[in-house]
């Protein structure tokens, strides 16, 4: 700065110690006590204004231009809480670049965080995209060199790369459903369904995969006859089909697989097995596209990585959200609540 504390207080001393000094000249006053007012008045107001100065002005503004100095450097280390509205103006300044460097440095950590993601997720999908577009495109491949003369490998080969290209559609599919669904596009159509009945049709689609594993597909016992809920029963079934799909993937046979209801001011509705459950350090990640606990055996248990994520964006737009208790060895339960349907009201009445 041009100007320190110390010199202002020096140049405003000056100047009050000449005027009272002028001043006491034009009375009846001698030379020496002209002199030591001169020295007093000038020493007393250098005092008190280089104090007042230092402490209540130049100490915030030069804090401030320290600060200044460290966002155009984009150094937010100096970020603290700032409590309360102070009175002085200068002070009240030094709050709101404060604040406003708070701020900042959130959008700054969020903008690094998605950025991150970002480079994660493209390649995520990248390798989901590649393999079964290599697998396929080996298979055609390999019969174009001659494999397609024997009528029984060209059948079998075709049939991987069939199975591998309907992998593919469905990746695109889920890609697709859960962008919208991020953008809001996707229209959801509530009404008024028996989420148990939906729930005994989902168990129907998974009773022969259920027979071939030994795994036991079950509605719990206390569960009532009839659970009636307002949501979108598309969506919804979507979301049991993916539970109950995860649970059968990552269990281990004999095992069982549990739907069940609790009726209070909503319905809570949850999905249990007695799988390998999921290791701590993982539970916050599962519901991340293309997160698997066990990236060995991905693969070799199928899906696309994608379920657990539609299924939280389902709930979401239901404005709802997805809970998860599970014990490595033990199990994993999958908890969420819907809206009751006026059915159920109507039956409580």
């Amino acid at each position: 700065m041009l100007f320190s504390s110390k010199r202002v207080a020096a140049l405003l001393s000056l100047s009050i110690c000449l005027v009272t000094t002028a001043f006491l000249s034009l009375m009846d006053v001698t030379t020496s006590a002209l002199v030591v007012t001169l020295f007093i008045s000038f020493g007393v107001s250098y005092l008190l204004i280089s104090i007042t100065f230092e402490f209540l002005i130049f100490k915030d503004v030069n804090r401030i231009y320290e600060m200044l100095d460290d966002l155009r450097k984009n150094d937010f280390s100096f970020i603290k809480k700032v409590s309360g509205k102070s009175r002085n103006p200068i002070k009240r300044v030094n709050e709101e670049i404060y604040n406003y460097a708070s701020v900042k440095q959130r959008e700054i950590d969020e903008l690094k965080r998605m950025e991150a993601y970002r480079r994660e997720f493209l390649a995520d999908v990248s390798h989901e995209l590649k393999t079964p577009i290599f697998a396929a495109q080996g298979f055609i491949h390999t019969l174009l060199d001659g494999a397609l003369e024997d009528p029984e490998v060209s059948r079998k080969f075709l049939g991987k790369s069939a199975k591998s290209l309907d992998g593919l559609a469905k990746l695109v599919q889920n890609l697709l459903s859960i962008s919208r669904m991020e953008s809001g596009d996707l229209a959801m159509h509530f009404e008024d369904f028996d989420i148990r009945q939906l729930a005994s049709d989902v168990f129907d689609q998974f009773e022969h995969k259920a027979e071939k594993k030994n795994i036991q597909l079950v509605m719990a016992e206390n569960s009532p006859k009839e659970v009636y809920v307002f949501a979108d029963r598309q969506r919804i079934s979507q979301v049991l089909v993916n539970l109950v799909s995860n649970a059968m993937k990552y269990t281990e046979t004999p095992a069982k697989v549990e739907i069940g209801f609790e009726i209070d001011d909503e319905v809570a509705v949850y999905v249990k097995d007695s799988g390998m459950g999921i290791p701590p350090e993982d539970i916050d990640r599962i519901f991340e596209r293309f997160y698997r606990v066990e990236k060995s055996r991905a693969k070799d248990l199928g899906g696309t990585g994608l379920g657990l994520a539609i299924v939280r964006h389902i709930l979401q737009a239901h404005g709802h959200s997805v809970h998860v208790e599970s014990q490595v060895g033990k199990g994993s339960t999958f908890k969420f609540r819907l809206r009751k349907g006026e059915n159920m009201v109507l039956e409580r009445l």
